[in-house]
């Protein structure tokens, strides 16, 4: 397959690095540049509530088998490194991330978390997994053009870091801010490296990763020919009009499956001191491109009010069309009910969301925050003959990080969740996470 002008040019700006190497102790790129070793420590417990228990990670030539719960603890090391950019018109620069996931406890009765990667052999976790991944780039003027491994966090794509270790892409990026107020990012990505792998695959939509499960088929979402796809594109520009308002319009593409156009708008509203009222509008409208059924609209608005150290939220989505929402599997779909477990975003849903958030520094404890939710969906085509789907979920966090002492900045979250469905898992979920980054240089 041809490249394209996008991985030509990336392919040049390594070039380019390559032959600057010299150069590369030069004062922007060593000074700018800064290293850090983040830890987690991660458990995490799924306990299905239902009597049809989900079927466990699938082993080659295994008949499926049942779960009553998915139970993991794990320890992650990332390390990442940024540098500066050397000096001159054109300037060259190098970022680069490994990572390591380690097995503390899981069985194959337990696996599919995931935190850990599991054996497609045994269906065990594996006691390890990781990768490397390194990153060049270029930067003329305020456009920066990045090749190599990428988490884009933008709304046609956004990396999942919700796991032990994050998903990440292969890929080129270019982001520009020549004009005031403007961001333009464009760019073509070619693989993905799952939250919970160490291989570097072709791209799949959304719930064809684990294909047959009962909420996958409510989205409504078909897919003929190929099962899988090695271009994503994408382009969009933000623009901030002032410092409350800011407006965007983003375009996705996973070659073969779907195309998506974006637009959201943000406005915060400062009512008085330590007042603000903030509206967050989104629309989405999704097509098939060749291979599919694709075809969605999906609205969202979520509006927050904060009031000193407290801030209370009501949000809804509509989804509306043949299908529900399609994105890249295992990524983070642009939703505003998009959370801890449901996206919301199956066939004719609709649903609503209220949010209480608190920060304890308002008590004499900085660190400490507080977070709760409840959505309720409703409204879901789970096919001719069939009752109307309904599904609910209720979250909390609690988290806090460590202000001084000798463990300073470590940090500690307890997340819970519980989720009931007519038509997928019911469940209830804890997941405990202790996490300290440490600056290297």
């Amino acid at each position: 397959m041809s490249k394209s002008p996008l991985a030509r040019a990336v392919s040049l700006a390594a070039l380019g690095a390559s032959l600057t190497l010299p150069q590369l102790a030069s004062a922007g790129f060593l000074d700018e540049s800064k290293a850090t070793l983040e830890l987690r420590n991660f458990y995490m417990n799924r306990d299905f509530r239902q009597d049809r228990s989900p079927a466990l990670p699938v082993v080659t030539g295994k008949a499926p088998q049942t779960r009553s719960k998915s139970e993991d603890w794990a320890q992650g090391f990332l390390l990442r490194y940024e540098s500066g950019f050397t000096e001159g018109t054109v300037g060259f620069g190098l970022d680069a991330i490994g990572t390591l996931g380690v097995k503390l406890d899981s069985g194959r009765g337990t696996s599919g978390t995931g935190l850990l990667q599991v054996d497609r052999e045994t269906g065990e976790s594996q006691d390890t997994y990781g990768d490397l991944g390194a990153t060049a780039k270029l930067r003329v003027s305020k456009t920066v053009l990045k090749g190599g491994t990428l988490m884009p966090k933008i709304p046609v794509l956004q990396a999942n870091d919700s796991r032990l270790l994050p998903q990440s892409f292969q890929g080129v990026h270019v982001n520009s801010m020549e004009i005031a107020g403007l961001s333009l990012d464009a760019g073509q990505l070619s693989r993905v490296n799952y939250r919970d792998s160490s291989d570097h695959e072709t791209m799949l939509p959304t719930n064809s990763r684990n294909a047959g499960t009962g909420a996958g088929g409510v989205r409504g979402i078909t897919y003929r020919g190929g099962s899988d796809s090695d271009e994503f594109n994408f382009a969009g520009a933000t623009y901030k009009w002032n410092d409350q308002l800011s407006t965007g319009y983003h375009y996705g593409e996973l070659d073969g499956f779907y195309k998506q156009h974006i637009v959201n708008l943000i406005h915060v509203l400062p009512i008085a001191d330590k007042q603000s009222f903030k509206t967050d509008l989104r629309f989405a409208r999704s097509k098939d491109d060749g291979s599919s059924n694709v075809d969605n609209k999906a609205f969202g608005a979520m509006f927050t009010y904060a009031l000193n150290f407290h801030s209370f939220g009501l949000g809804y989505q509509s989804m509306s069309g043949d299908t529900g929402y399609a994105y890249v599997n295992a990524s983070d779909p642009y939703l505003v009910n998009y959370v801890q477990i449901g996206d919301f975003a199956f066939k004719d849903e609709k649903s609503w969301q209220v949010r209480y958030d608190y920060n304890f520094a308002g008590l004499g404890i900085p660190g400490l925050t507080f977070m709760t939710r409840y959505l309720s969906g409703d409204n879901v085509d789970r096919g001719a003959g069939l009752s109307e789907g309904r599904e609910w979920e209720r979250d909390m966090d609690i988290a806090y990080v460590i202000q001084d002492g000798p463990l300073k900045n470590v940090g500690v979250k307890w997340r819970n969740a519980t989720v009931r469905s007519n038509f997928g898992n019911d469940l209830d979920e804890n997941r405990l996470i202790v996490s300290y980054t440490m600056p290297l240089w």
